[in-house]
């Protein structure tokens, strides 16, 4: 359904990014972790992280403001929700994504210059390791709460040997191998995803049923085959077209006749023109890739038949930010 504008929700929109950053800069500052279970004042707080205490008071009175801190007196604590997920080193800690928003913050403040040109633009940067972090990480916190709904979705029960294509930390091979006690996974990314994936499959005890391969598969073929079931969750937006057909012909290729394939995605309507976060998202590709965009329903699924996928189907699930999956088998010789 169309929005129903007014001025009120165009001046709030275009100056959003006012709450965001300062969300970012709570968590850039370790506000929150900072505070965790106690009260105290702006100038304990601005002792505690070196910061200016007439800035900081300005930054805790708005994150109150927001919601994420409540004041009495003159004292700030977490509200419950900053204590579950902003808060370092507990498990539903949210920051990592945040700060890989903070970090395409400059390119996404480009964005005219994008569209003028055509291709991506230069940003700040924050550190190679640093923003790798943020992202696996970030990649990470999403999945976790998606994940164990599409292991519950998508039943395995049969399959032995599934691909995580571009997996980084594993979370969905994870979670398949936890539904599914007969299947084996491997994970084929970048060498540097290595060390986080092998960390995150031995906090769910599932090394010894998870492999992972180092390599970039828009340039390696897909090895450790053959599979009879693929995953690939965010990896077609990074390309184009030819780049995303390239992918997929490898992907079957490693798949045994009658393999299953999950391709995970902010899939947009065949007009383009929705929904709302895949059609974002796009321009996220635009500023940030000089070839990646979102897809269309129709475009995936004719991509899929074209490497001889059949029973090609749908699924929208009402995941976070309108993510949905194409699935669809190889056809038997």
């Amino acid at each position: 359904m169309a929005k129903e504008w007014d001025v009120g929700m165009l001046l709030g929109v275009s100056s959003g990014y006012w709450q965001g950053c300062t969300v970012q800069a709570g968590v850039r500052l370790k506000i929150f972790t900072v505070l965790g279970q106690t009260k105290c004042d702006a100038g304990e707080v601005a002792k505690r992280i070196g910061s200016d205490r007439r800035a900081t008071g300005m930054l805790l009175d708005a994150l109150s403001a927001m919601g994420l801190l409540t004041k009495t007196g003159l004292e700030y604590a977490n509200s419950e929700f900053s204590r579950k997920f902003l808060v370092v080193g507990l498990p539903g800690y949210m920051g990592h994504i945040i700060l890989h928003h903070h970090h395409i913050l400059d390119g996404w403040a480009q964005l005219d210059q994008a569209v003028m040109t055509g291709k991506s633009v230069e940003r700040r940067s924050y550190g190679a390791e640093v923003e790798r972090q943020s992202f696996l990480m970030g990649m990470f916190n999403l999945a976790m709460i998606v994940a164990p709904q599409m292991a519950t979705k998508f039943k395995l029960s049969g399959r032995k040997r599934l691909l995580d294509l571009g997996g980084g930390p594993g979370t969905y091979a994870i979670h398949f191998c936890l539904a599914n006690p007969e299947l084996k996974a491997v994970i084929l990314d970048r060498p540097t995803t290595e060390p986080f994936a092998r960390e995150t499959e031995a906090k769910f005890n599932l090394a010894d049923r998870i492999d992972f391969i180092g390599g970039d598969f828009n340039i390696d073929p897909i090895l450790g085959g053959p599979y009879d079931v693929a995953w690939l969750s965010h990896v077609l937006h990074s390309n184009s077209t030819v780049g995303c057909e390239a992918c997929l012909e490898k992907t079957v290729g490693a798949l045994e006749p009658g393999g299953l394939i999950l391709v995970h995605d902010f899939i947009l309507d065949d007009t383009k023109d929705g929904p709302e976060f895949p059609a974002l998202f796009a321009l996220n590709m635009l500023v940030g890739t000089d070839h990646g965009r979102s897809f269309s329903r129709e475009e995936i699924t004719a991509m899929l038949e074209r490497t001889g996928i059949v029973n090609i189907t749908h699924h929208e699930l009402g995941m976070p930010n309108d993510s949905s999956v194409i699935a669809g088998i190889k056809k038997k010789v």
